[in-house]
């Protein structure tokens, strides 16, 4: 309600300053005010104004001030549609100036709390945009690691909150099953270990059977193979290390062709370490909607029709000249093909090669990997004129997940061709996400380009602490950094299991000593519910640009800015009602009896918290325009907070004025639905005690 509110304040403003001044502004600054009793909205627009009426502006807020004042009885700044049928009155209550020019917007808290009690405004199901994400994409090489858990916990939770939103969104998990990783996995079953496809299948059988003991699991074991192997390719002579590297090739190649024994292998392994990955993540509720996968982007012919659109765009040319002679290359945005060196004194003739231009086909007619995005990214937006085939992988309790294959099934869900796109890829990869970008803003595809969005993150590290906690040496050296980063070629990692099962280890010491009459089943799952808070929040409350150290303690910990700190003061508050025996509905239901005017005048604490559970979409409009997640982490911790030093202060349970109790209830049920509503969107669960 509050962002509603805050934009129908611009538009009042935007009246008044136009009718009384002839001015138009184009953009209006609206703030909170640093002190809840100086208001809830503020607008330094007096100091706009001051440069074009030649005025103080202390002077230009107070002539608002009144205007504004004077003409709340006939212009009413009412509460947003849906809130209909709420205690009648005006959502603003009073205009003032302030300071050296600010002027300050006072809400009617009574009305403004009477409404949220009476409505949990929900969006209208896609209201919005058909919007694509695409998350987690790790090679299934191997067993997903602590780094893959916050590129599918970023992305899923962005999943969550566009829902939220009103929008309809398709959440694919791309799979480069024809890479170099999957190839490195294949050289060290058929030559390290000396395997044979049967033997390799016989594995995969054999190891899928018992996913209790995880070294044994299949995804466990190339794990270590895939460290083997990179550690094979450099650990001979020269020679060898050379024919070693030709034959990694040579593998990559049979693979990238298809139809070969080599080729079958690689899917096997492929599809059973993508099974396990797709398992991994479910434990943390993520889930997916299609799988498409680079073998079908490779033969189905993907990149031919995109090669054709670009060089008829002219996105594409052909060099003759140059370190890039005989390759299919792009001009960066940066540069042209010729300004560069004319602008560096070069002659005509140097001027015609753009060094820096992006190769896109090499000068052996291999396509480079930004080449094969382009052509996938043109599928995504329904602009190649092709489509994958479609078959059922996956089945999750309310929904199936498809995979993309050559010749599929007829009747399957229609995916791509989306109007936005999302791909939540790390920080190093921007290069490439931007050159696809740059090509479809080349070929004419302005509107795509535009509403194209690499969310990007940086990595997850340990901290020395965690590093000593799992078991790993850590030299002197180490120890003093503030964090180590993991190598999955070096097999220096936390596997995303190994998280997971730690995790909810630890919780459940604490859920057995806290808890112990409960049954083993219900601890088991309050554990859970514990752990992925805690390790989902610990993922999010950084903005994406940080570098995360991950720490167990620091996840855990019930105190600061926690997972386990906000689940608290939900499990605190459903407690609060249980001993008074009533409900949060039954609080709300009697505060609409109450006259509230005075009750929540002077009671600034109080109010902090319905105006705090007033901002949910606000937060959701935040984190949507910035694409960070880390904005509704903090809305939730800041309202637990609130919350806490409230129950500190009021002794609700014994608050012997009838009236006064009722507010204090229905302060702690808004406080509740919005932590359990926030924590939704963050994809944690809200346990019933911990």
């Amino acid at each position: 309600m509050y962002l509603e509110l805050q934009q129908r304040l611009l538009a009042r403003l935007r009246e008044v300053i136009k009718s009384n001044y002839e001015i138009e502004l184009g953009s209006i600054a609206i703030e909170q005010p640093p002190d809840i009793k100086l208001g809830e909205f503020a607008s330094p627009v007096a100091f706009e104004l001051a440069r074009k009426l030649r005025k103080a502006p202390k002077i230009i807020a107070a002539e608002l001030a009144d205007l504004l004042n004077n003409s709340l009885s006939t212009v009413a700044l009412l509460l947003p549609p849906g809130t209909e049928g709420t205690p009648s009155g005006l959502s603003i209550s009073r205009f003032e100036a302030a300071g050296a020019g600010y002027l300050n917007v006072h809400v009617n808290r009574s009305v403004l709390a009477s409404a949220l009690a009476a409505y949990d405004i929900q969006p209208t199901p896609n209201s919005g945009l058909h919007v694509l994400v695409e998350h987690t994409s790790i090679n299934p090489n191997k067993a997903a690691h602590v780094g893959h858990l916050r590129n599918a916990i970023l992305g899923d939770t962005f999943v969550r909150i566009l829902r939220a939103n009103g929008q309809k969104v398709d959440v694919q998990n791309y799979i480069d099953n024809t890479g170099v990783q999957v190839a490195d996995v294949v050289v060290g079953f058929l030559h390290l270990e000396g395997k044979s496809l049967a033997a390799i299948r016989a594995l995969v059988a054999e190891t899928t059977q018992d996913t209790d003991a995880r070294e044994q699991r299949f995804d466990y074991i190339c794990w270590d193979v895939y460290a083997r192997v990179s550690q094979w390719y450099a650990s001979g002579t020269e020679a060898e290390n050379k024919d070693r590297k030709a034959l990694r090739y040579a593998t990559l190649h049979a693979i990238e062709e298809g139809s070969n024994e080599t080729a079958a292998v690689a899917e096997l392994i492929s599809t059973a370490v993508l099974k396990t990955h797709l398992e991994t993540m479910q434990r943390l509720d993520i889930e997916y909607d299609f799988l498409p996968r680079e073998s079908e982007i490779l033969h189905l012919k993907f990149w031919d029709l995109a090669f054709e659109q670009l060089k008829q765009t002219g996105v594409l040319y052909f060099e003759t000249e140059g370190k890039n002679k005989g390759c299919w290359v792009m001009t960066r945005p940066e540069t042209s093909k010729s300004a560069k060196a004319v602008e560096e004194g070069a002659t005509d003739e140097d001027a015609k090669v753009d060094e820096d231009a992006k190769v896109i086909v090499r000068s052996n007619n291999t396509v480079t990997y930004v080449g094969k995005d382009i052509a996938y990214h043109l599928w995504k937006f329904g602009l190649l004129g092709r489509d994958f085939g479609y078959r059922p992988f996956y089945q999750y309790p309310d929904h199936e997940c498809w995979i993309s294959t050559e010749d599929g099934e007829p009747t399957h869900p229609h995916f791509g061709g989306a109007q936005a796109i999302y791909n939540v890829i790390d920080s190093r990869q921007s290069d490439p996400q931007a050159n696809v970008i740059q090509a479809l803003r080349g070929m004419g595809h302005t509107a795509e380009a535009d509403r194209y969005t690499h969310f990007s993150y940086e990595m997850v590290a340990l901290t020395p602490r965690c590093a000593v906690d799992l078991g790993y040496t850590v030299s002197e050296e180490d120890l003093a950094r503030p964090y180590i980063e993991v190598s999955g070629r070096k097999g220096f990692g936390v596997k995303a299991d190994d998280l997971i099962d730690k995790l909810i280890a630890a919780t459940r010491k604490e859920v057995d000593q806290r808890q112990p009459e409960r049954p083993e089943a219900e601890r088991q799952r309050i554990a859970t519910q514990i752990a992925i808070g805690a390790l989902r929040y610990f993922m999010l409350k950084f903005t994406r640009g940080t570098v995360i150290a991950f720490d167990f303690k620091d996840a855990l910990s019930f105190e600061g800015e926690t997972g386990p700190y906000v689940q608290y003061a939900i499990v605190r508050i459903r407690n609060i009602f249980r001993k008074a025996e009533t409900t949060p509905e039954a609080a709300f239901a009697e505060l609409a009896a109450l006259d509230l005017s005075s009750m929540l005048q002077d009671a600034d604490d109080i109010w902090s918290i319905w105006l705090r559970a007033a901002k949910r979409t606000l937060t959701l409009d935040q984190c949507i325009a910035t694409s960070e997640p880390a904005y509704v982490a903090r809305h939730a911790f800041q309202l637990a907070q609130e919350f806490n030093n409230f129950y500190h202060k009021h002794h609700i349970l014994t608050e012997e004025d009838p009236a006064r109790k009722t507010l204090l209830l229905a302060t702690a049920a808004i406080a509740l639905r919005e932590l359990v509503t926030t924590l939704s969107w963050l994809g944690i669960e809200a346990p019933e005690a911990m």
